[in-house]
This record gives structure tokens, C-alpha cells and sequence, in this order.
């Protein structure tokens, strides 16, 4: 039986430096700005907190907000995205004076799932709002017997802690997709 063997033909290696610099090592960022327990992220829950805030404030001072369930919503979302975001506000603090690592993927995953549930309901709820208020103010010209610069105001408010939630929520989306 006539069977190949293989042979074996000895191959120099190449040196050490030369292989670091095709084959870099990969860095991971594990605390890229924006994420939890860094400055920015601070910040944008600080913003979360204050437009939400501000929009509870302003629609909760209207006397006959309760009689329009958009209305409602609104205060409840806005309600839930203030405590929310200054809930996790506390946590950063938290986390930048201890100088803590917050990229533990249990901690990350009800991040981006409690931003993006408290996002989801304040743009829901801004939106809704925005319809009643168009439909107050431009359809039934009755702003002079309502409170439509409260009711606009607080819907604008809501829009602007949306814009200030969702950046949170992609990165923790987003890191927690790259794990």
C-alpha cells in the first residue's frame, strides 16, 4: 500500500515584536462616556430628572388636567421617568465617588431595561399629549377657557427628558448587545 507521509518542514517564528504589531491586543471599553457610573452619564440623568420633573410640575399645577386621560398619562410617566432617572442619578454618584465599575451584566440589563420601558412611556405619553393639545388649541379654539400654555409647556418639557432618556438607553443597549 502505497500511503504519503507527511513531512515536517520547520518554520522559523517571527519575532515577538513583529506580532505584536500586526496582532494588536484588543481593548475592551468598558466605561466609554454616556455609559452608567460615568460623568456624562450623570449628566443625562440629571437632565432625565429635571425635564421630567419640570413636565410633572407644570401639568400637575393645572386645575383640570385630570379630565383628560392623555393628561393623566403624561403625569404618570413623567412621574416614573423622574424617579427612575433620579433613582439611577444616586447610583452614579454612588459609583463615581467610590470609582466602582457599574458594566456587571445583570446591573446593565435592567439599566437598558428600565430606560427603555420609562423612554418608551414618556415619548408615548408626550405624544399623546401633544395630539390633546393640538386638538384643544387648534381644532376647537378653546385655549381661552383651558390652560393650554401649561398643557404645551409640560408636553415639551416630556419631549425634552424623552431626548435626554433615549441617549441613555442606546448605551446601555448597546452595551449590553456587545457582551
Amino acid at each position: 500500500m502505497n500511503v504519503s507521509h507527511a513531512s515536517v518542514h520547520p518554520v522559523e517564528d517571527p519575532p515577538a515584536a513583529a506580532t505584536e504589531v500586526i496582532n494588536p491586543p484588543r481593548v475592551r471599553m468598558d466605561d466609554m462616556e454616556g455609559m452608567p457610573g460615568t460623568l456624562l452619564g450623570l449628566a443625562l440623568r440629571f437632565f432625565q430628572f429635571l425635564f421630567a420633573a419640570a413636565s410633572l410640575s407644570v401639568m400637575a399645577t393645572t386645575s383640570d388636567f385630570p379630565s383628560v386621560t392623555a393628561f393623566c398619562y403624561l403625569v404618570a410617566a413623567t412621574g416614573l421617568q423622574s424617579l427612575w432617572s433620579l433613582t439611577l442619578a444616586m447610583v452614579d454618584v454612588y459609583a463615581i465617588m467610590v470609582k466602582r465599575s457599574l458594566q456587571n451584566r445583570r446591573l446593565v440589563s435592567l439599566f437598558a431595561i428600565g430606560d427603555g420601558v420609562t423612554s418608551t412611556l414618556t415619548f408615548a405619553a408626550a405624544c399623546a399629549s401633544a395630539g390633546i393639545t393640538v386638538l384643544i388649541d387648534n381644532d376647537l379654539n378653546s385655549c381661552g377657557q383651558n390652560h393650554c400654555v401649561q398643557f404645551e409647556t409640560s408636553t415639551a418639557l416630556a419631549f425634552i427628558s424623552w431626548f435626554a432618556a433615549l441617549p441613555s438607553f442606546l448605551f446601555n443597549f448597546w452595551s449590553l448587545a456587545s457582551r
